[in-house]
């Protein structure tokens, strides 16, 4: 044969090919036989499930289901959340020329002898915490109104009595009388509420009903200090779920629809962050607003900075600085208010407060929240460094509302 005279090196090149070719062809017949991986999933004709194929859920399809949480949430509190409008009556005083009765006598009484009135109108969102139709919402939102009208999301309407205020805590309770079959908002605990945690904000913002976002609890314990807001004494849940104006006073849920907190700011410096009041102080200040129409606050009189070592030494390396502070951690007295319960005791500017009751106290947020756990007429043992010298202090708080 032809074959076997060829020489050996021609034969195992002859032999190599014929496998590779042989290799193509298996290859080939096998790609015929078994789909691609990558072949598009058959068309599905309306009525025809023979065809199906099971496909892998991705991971947030997984999470959601067939039904969004959101819905399940606002379902379960939506009926409760309604709209608060407000209306004010303002006298704005008349230009003092026009009273002059010389003038009145040139230009004759054809000027109106009232002073002229604007009616102001406001939008809020409130939720109703009690069947008998107690409504929670903020300060804000009905201070100092004549009129509160409170529309349910059935488009059912009532006059809304302003049963107690705390501007301190920005809260309100507003009572309607609409039977005592109300639907209500479940009320949540903030103590279990984690960073990361869904919160979804239902309201009116801009006042558009019923509108519903969702977002994360971004961080907790935001101060009101920080937050921008320095004459309440809060602590806020920090969410980027969109809080607009209109928003005020509706309820933050968690994900299974229960109020942790009711949102109360925004910055309008900032873009996707909100604030809300922890449902747990929410709670609390209801239960006084309904018994006593308001909340009684100790306060000590005080101006007050957070004080660090760092802090300190860059105002004593100031040479244009008016005082030298000591390189501590603790409060320091920025002013001290007139005849306050901390000018009585002999509080001093430039003061740096240590420690309360024995406790350390290392920022100006702890010493208010110590001062607000106090009761009224309680006697705090105060101590201070002045200088180079450390003195106990007794200080006996006073409610805040007489600091005006």
């Amino acid at each position: 044969m032809r074959f076997l005279k060829l020489p050996r090196s021609l034969r195992q090149l002859s032999t190599h090919v014929l496998a590779i070719a042989l290799g193509i062809l298996l290859t080939v017949s096998t790609l015929q036989v078994l789909p691609s991986q990558a072949e598009p999933a058959p068309t599905v004709t309306a009525g025809d499930t023979s065809n199906l194929i099971a496909q892998r859920q991705s991971p947030a399809t997984a999470a959601i289901g067939s039904t969004s949480f959101v819905t399940a949430a606002v379902n379960r509190v939506g009926t409760a959340v309604v709209r608060i409008d407000t209306e004010r009556t303002i006298t704005r005083r008349t230009d003092p020329f026009m009273e002059d009765p010389f003038f009145r006598r040139f230009f004759g009484d054809g000027f109106p002898q009232q002073m002229p009135s604007e009616q102001l109108r406001g939008l809020g969102s409130g939720f109703i915490i009690d069947k008998s139709g107690l409504v929670m919402t903020n300060a804000h939102v009905v201070d100092k109104a004549d009129k509160v009208t409170v529309r349910l999301k059935d488009g059912r309407t009532f006059e809304g009595k302003v049963q107690g205020i705390d501007e301190v805590t920005d809260l309100a309770v507003v009572k309607i009388n609409a039977g005592n079959d109300l639907p209500v908002a479940p009320l949540g605990s903030s103590t279990n509420v984690q960073v990361g945690d869904w919160a979804i904000a239902v309201g009116n913002p801009l006042g558009f009903d019923n509108t519903v976002t969702l977002g994360i609890v971004s961080t907790l314990k935001r101060s009101s200090a920080q937050v921008g807001i320095s004459d309440k004494r809060l602590d806020f849940i920090q969410t980027d779920a969109a809080i607009n104006p209109g928003n005020s006073g509706g309820p933050l849920l968690n994900g299974q629809g229960e109020v942790i907190g009711i949102n109360t700011a925004i910055r309008p410096d900032a873009m996707g962050i909100g604030f809300a009041i922890p449902i747990d102080k929410a709670k609390a200040i209801a239960a006084q607003l309904q018994r006593d129409g308001k909340v009684a606050h100790p306060y000590l009189g005080v101006q007050m900075l957070t004080l660090t070592p760092d802090l300190a030494k860059q105002n004593n390396t100031d040479p244009n600085s008016p005082i030298q502070i000591p390189e501590i951690n603790g409060v320091f007295v920025m002013r001290v208010v007139p005849n306050s319960p901390a000018a009585s005791a002999g509080i001093r500017r430039g003061d740096v407060i240590l420690q309360v009751d024995g406790k350390a106290i290392t920022s100006a947020e702890q010493l208010q929240n110590v001062v607000e756990d106090s009761r009224l007429g309680q006697v705090l043992q105060v101590k201070v460094q002045r200088g180079n010298q450390t003195q106990q202090l007794s200080v006996r708080t006073a409610e805040l509302q007489n600091a005006t």
